[in-house]
């Protein structure tokens, strides 16, 4: 919990929009972050859907052939029968991590379902800071495990301020380093 698991997604699927793809984001957090958000949108998308764990599959089953081009999934932040359904369902898992000790250790049941399921993932270590030993020391402990972060993004206001308003980053500071 707290990695930007809903934040990352968020801002995944505007940046998908912007690039014209049509998204849906099936939401099985019960913290609803992604639900609020979507309720400060006024209808301008994607489509947002809570979903148990025991209707992922269907569910994903149903959209495959609904011609949206990207289905994201927010999972709970905690090992649970829903990330794992959420892991089996999904094509590339990706992997939000703080540039923490304990963070850096939270994750590791997570992974061990991606081995144990054989699916394809990306780490991104998230909410770094712009600067600091922090994020070096993280990318050599994900190196011990075998994986290496595949793209950093540092802390900056402009994510929680653009979901607090229901928009992307994008769409908060088209500019802005975030």
């Amino acid at each position: 919990g707290g990695s930007g698991k809903s934040t990352l997604c968020i801002n995944l699927s505007v940046a998908a929009r912007d690039l014209g793809r049509s998204v849906c984001i099936l939401e099985m957090d019960r913290q609803a972050t992604v639900s609020d958000w979507a309720e400060h949108r006024r209808g301008e998308g994607p489509e947002v859907a809570q979903v148990e764990a025991n209707q992922l599959e269907a569910v994903v089953g149903r959209l495959k052939g609904s011609g949206y081009d990207y289905v994201f999934i927010d999972t709970p932040g905690v090992d649970s029968p829903g990330t794992l359904a959420a892991i089996r369902a999904a094509d590339l898992c990706v992997v939000p991590c703080r540039p923490t000790p304990a963070d850096l250790r939270a994750f590791k049941p997570t992974l061990a379902a991606i081995y144990r399921l054989e699916k394809r993932f990306a780490f991104v270590l998230n909410q770094t800071p712009p600067r600091s030993y922090r994020v070096r020391d993280a990318a050599e402990g994900l190196a011990v495990l075998g994986v290496l972060p595949d793209v950093n993004i540092v802390l900056r206001n402009d994510f929680q301020d653009a979901v607090g308003l229901g928009k992307g980053v994008t769409a908060l500071n088209p500019g802005g380093q975030a």
